[in-house]
């Protein structure tokens, strides 16, 4: 009997393999290394080899296809439906098979390397913000235990610090000598997150110039270099969705909707998907609120209305979920973005 799917549980060491043929039918079942998996799929004839998308599989799957087999990934939320009772790695790999054979299946695009370095450097950046974020936060208790309470802000902050730490003639503190060196080593900490986020942030502006994808990203209102490349390296040109409201869908920026008395009621966003993407949309989203809302064009108009009726907050979501859809729109059609004209803004 040939096999014409292989459905592999991965794992950090051993992984498990179920091989269905023709009919569906399971009638091969091992539990390998990840080479053993290469090793395999090199005496098989090309067939199709179902993954789920987690940690190595875009590796993995490169390698495979490079043998000739034709290689699809799955959300694993999508391959939990089709889990048998008693569940276990083996079960696991024969859902895997099993799910990748559907025609309604959504699958994952393999990621070139290029993708993959992009989505590791957003990572180790936001890593480092939240780094910085904990050592302001510290910094802060520090001296409120000494009864130095600053006002609200990073920059208010930095200044109070070099009023303390720099100024020779500031007044006498409430500070011992040993704390004195320990706010300098984390103040000169916090220099140091901040030079290294400055030069991954350099990077993406760098990465946004040259790729011709990301540049017409940052045509569109709030998208900036970091979205642009950040969006760039989740998906691509965007073949994995068939609509706009797909993207948004995965992105968890559509709401959700309850029906009282007969009579559809919206909620609250789904927050499914990716979640630093949808974090880099809604921040976006806030900075660009202010100009978009007070523009002529039909975003502005839309925003306007939008604004008499609904909080601030919701308005900047709904307006996260709009630039989602219309980056979706710039990627699959190969043009920059151009704003519509609507009635302008009355005082």
């Amino acid at each position: 009997m040939t096999i014409t799917v292989l459905g592999i549980d991965l794992g950090k060491n051993s992984c498990s393999v179920a091989g269905l043929d023709e009919m569906g039918r399971v009638i091969l079942r091992r539990r390998l290394n990840r080479d053993g998996i290469v090793r395999l799929a090199a005496k098989l004839p090309a067939c199709v080899m179902a993954m789920e998308a987690c940690c190595g599989a875009h590796h993995l799957g490169r390698v495979l296809r490079d043998q000739g087999h034709e290689v699809r990934l799955m959300s694993p939320e999508y391959v939990q439906p089709y889990v048998k009772a008693q569940k276990n790695d083996e079960r696991d790999a024969e859902a895997i098979a099993e799910a990748a054979t559907r025609p309604t299946m959504r699958f994952v695009e393999l990621k070139s390397e290029a993708e993959l370095d992009a989505q590791i450097l957003h990572r180790a950046r936001t890593r480092l913000v939240g780094q910085r974020t904990a050592l302001i936060n510290q910094l802060r208790a520090v001296l409120l235990e000494r009864g130095i309470v600053i006002a609200k802000g990073r920059r208010q902050l930095e200044l109070r610090l070099a009023e303390m730490l720099d100024d020779a003639g500031a007044r006498p503190l409430t500070l011992s000598a040993r704390t004195r060196l320990l706010i300098e080593d984390m103040r000169l900490e916090w220099s140091e997150l901040d030079r290294r986020i400055a030069a991954l942030t350099a990077e993406f502006v760098a990465q946004a110039r040259d790729d011709q994808v990301a540049r017409r990203l940052t045509t569109i209102p709030g998208f900036g270099a970091l979205n642009a490349t950040a969006l760039v390296a989740a998906i691509g040109m965007g073949e994995t969705f068939r609509s706009a409201r797909d993207l948004a869908a995965w992105l968890g920026l559509v709401p959700r909707q309850a029906t009282t008395g007969g009579k559809p009621r919206l909620l609250g966003i789904t927050k499914r998907g990716n979640a630093y993407l949808r974090t880099l949309l809604i921040h976006g989203a806030r900075a660009a609120l202010p100009s978009l809302s007070a523009s002529s064009t039909a975003m502005g108009e839309w925003l306007r209305a939008l604004l008499g009726r609904a909080h601030k907050n919701k308005v900047v979501v709904a307006l996260a979920g709009k630039l989602a859809r219309t980056a979706w729109a710039v990627l699959r059609s190969g043009e920059i973005y151009a704003a519509k004209e609507g009635r302008p803004a009355t005082a």
